[in-house]
């Protein structure tokens, strides 16, 4: 198989079909941060942090894009220099050539992520997200005559709609009767302009992702034989499968807390970690939360939690645990993200062979925690 040309914005569909941009949080900014759509890409630099270092490190390199996890923009920029230390990175990565993309809490809460990621790095068991996510879905509810509901079903589930867990074409149908009067300078599919009709037609129910919504639609109007096409959108509170923030789940035979705080430094390459909690205790359900995940004790102690491991825990915070009989295990957030790096890379790496590809791409080696333990 020839490789082809690749360009920043093959990598931006990439990235946003394995992490949908619509997961994120409101507040936060994924995808393109600074670049050409268009410019070629022939290597690319996976980073956690879009700082000076990393853009120095993809210029080195040759790499004509950084895959960062931390966005470098998140407030507007109301000047471009290289005094102010976001507009600097901006400045040099502009000058050098080099494309950052982001991929930030779309990443945290998909279901093949970090936390995914990271639950699997810890040793936890049939792992489930801690937080779902609800609200991203919609029914599609639409009417077909007799005889074209298969294809119009088809080009629906083509376009992504129709996905519910691991199924997918699902949909349900149920036969009923439409009326309608076509009117002055309609060309109708059936019928006559000024005449009543009354056609034997199928309902047709479906669910799509919001994400997907103007394709789906896009294919529907394309395929569906009448010139005005009758259908509705009902939003839905359902949770996606898979998809949230953090993941519980259990470890294969309980451990003392202190036990598995060893293994979480191992795991993580941890110079050091806090610990709250008796470290004689015995644990055997875990939750964990890449980077800061401190929002989430309530619901950990809530599912049954013995500990969580997470990073940025504050005072208070560890006293709420204490309170709740939660143990705590704070690795940092550096640490508990850090294996999105090599892990992004796999992934990367595998569907860029899967395209025919020409890319390499590397893990940034030289980013550090900000904290030095003394």
């Amino acid at each position: 198989m020839s490789l082809r040309t690749v360009r920043v914005q093959d990598l931006v569909g990439l990235l946003n079909g394995l992490f949908p941009p619509d997961l994120a949080e409101e507040w936060d900014n994924v995808g393109l941060q600074v670049g050409d759509p268009g410019a070629v890409v022939e290597r690319v630099l996976v980073a956690l942090d879009p700082g000076s270092a990393a853009v120095a490190a993809a210029r080195t390199q040759g790499s004509q894009l950084l895959v960062t996890h931390h966005p470098l923009l998140f407030k507007p920029l109301r000047r471009l220099s290289p005094d102010d230390p976001v507009g600097r990175v901006v400045w040099e990565a502009a000058r050098s050539g080099v494309a950052i993309l982001s991929a930030h809490t779309n990443l945290d809460v998909a279901a093949d992520g970090l936390n995914g990621w990271l639950a699997g790095r810890l040793e936890l068991v049939d792992a489930e997200p801690l937080q779902t996510v609800a609200g991203r879905l919609l029914k599609l509810v639409v009417y077909v005559p007799e005889g074209h509901e298969e294809a119009v079903a088809a080009a629906l589930f083509a376009a992504g709609a129709g996905q519910i867990g691991k199924y997918d074409h699902c949909s349900f149908r149920t036969a009923g009767t439409g009326t309608f009067r076509p009117g002055e300078g309609t060309v109708p599919f059936i019928g006559t302009p000024g005449k009543r009709e009354q056609v034997g037609e199928l309902r047709l129910e479906t669910v799509v992702p919001q994400r997907r919504l103007s394709r789906v639609l896009e294919k529907l109007f394309k395929v569906h034989p009448y010139e005005e096409v009758a259908y509705d959108l009902v939003p839905l509170a359902n949770t996606l499968p898979g998809i949230g923030l953090g993941r519980i789940g259990r470890l294969a035979a309980p451990v003392s807390l202190g036990e598995y705080a060893d293994r979480v430094k191992t795991a993580l390459s941890c110079p050091s970690l806090r610990v709250v909690g008796d470290l004689q205790r015995a644990v055997g359900k875990v939750a964990v939360c890449g980077g800061s995940g401190a929002g989430l004790i309530s619901e950990a102690q809530r599912q049954g939690a013995d500990v969580l491991v997470t990073g940025d825990i504050k005072y208070h915070e560890a006293r709420l645990a204490e309170d709740f009989g939660l143990a705590l295990i704070d690795a940092g957030h550096f640490a508990t993200e850090r294996l999105a790096v090599g892990e992004l890379v796999s992934r990367l790496e595998a569907e860029a062979a899967a395209r025919g590809w020409a890319l390499e791409i590397r893990g940034h080696e030289g980013e550090q925690d900000p904290f030095t333990v003394r």
